[in-house]
């Protein structure tokens, strides 16, 4: 059984804070599917990917291709994804389940903290997901660098 980690943006930009989570589950042998509720969103992101630096290459694809399911890390709005993730990175307020977080080895909700409509679906996606008996962990950035603040 998974569980749900919630990543509270202050100081990284999503792209920078995403790649770094994605290598992190690739180091632990996982799939990824990043979801998102915005096709122009994702395609912004799948650019922000590529131009990473050279040694630190992250392969990965936009959903729609006919390599979908080959992709190691798929930038995606379905709640489904091809590649057989297990891991799930919600971006955006992208929709979630206690289910998913039972069934996936992580999922990650990551979401800026100085937007307050973010932070308000945050909010609701942990109570969601707790009430639901998912175990989540809260995680923030604010005294420059990654601290765990809440487990349940």
């Amino acid at each position: 059984m998974g569980a749900a980690y919630f990543y509270h943006l202050t100081r990284s930009p999503l792209d920078q804070a995403l790649a770094l989570l994605i290598e992190r589950a690739r180091a632990q042998g996982w799939r990824v599917a990043v979801r998102g509720g915005d096709a122009q969103r994702l395609a912004w992101l799948d650019e922000k990917l590529w131009l990473g630096p050279e040694d630190g290459f992250l392969p990965h694809g936009l959903a729609g291709g006919p390599q979908d399911a080959d992709q190691p890390v798929l930038l995606t709005t379905a709640a489904e994804a091809p590649n057989g993730a297990a891991c799930v990175m919600a971006i955006d307020g992208a929709p979630v389940t206690a289910e998913e977080a039972a069934r996936l080895e992580r999922l990650c909700i990551l979401f800026d903290g100085n937007d307050a409509a973010a932070l308000q679906t945050a909010r609701t996606q942990w109570k969601s997901l707790t009430a639901a008996g998912a175990a989540a962990q809260y995680w923030s950035e604010e005294s420059g660098r990654w601290e765990k603040k809440a487990e349940r």
